[in-house]
């Protein structure tokens, strides 16, 4: 069982950045070995893949965010991070922190069986 734990989100004016983290409760040799993501939701929209990193280290991002977000994580504090700069006000949402053991497609929702409660990014204009 992995236990995820979002934090980090807030307010901000466009051009802004943000940084969210996300916290796993589990032992250092599983969080290695586990496919990482971050989704967001806005109203009224289905849950979007925007970053994931492979246990590899590899990367994959969606074109929505490719130049603006960066992920990355700290396997020594078990914590992944997405870095968004250059927010927009399209980019509010709710954004999840996801965890899979087996994961063929990155970015789908479907692929990943751990889930963070979620943090609210708001981005004014």
């Amino acid at each position: 069982q992995v236990r995820l734990v979002e934090s980090g989100g807030g307010s901000v004016q466009a051009g802004g950045s943000l940084r969210l983290s996300c916290a796993a409760s589990t032992d250092t040799y599983t969080y290695k070995s586990l496919f990482m993501a971050w989704f967001r939701q806005a109203p009224g929209k289905e849950r979007e893949g925007l970053a994931a990193m492979a246990s590899d280290g590899s990367t994959t991002y969606a074109d929505s965010v490719k130049g603006r977000f960066a992920i990355s994580k700290d396997s020594a504090k078990n914590t992944l991070y997405l870095q968004m700069n250059s927010l927009k006000p399209g980019d509010t949402a709710i954004y999840y922190c996801a965890a899979g053991r087996f994961v063929a497609d990155h970015l789908a929702e479907v692929e990943y069986n751990y889930w963070g409660q979620g943090t609210q990014v708001t981005v004014s204009p």
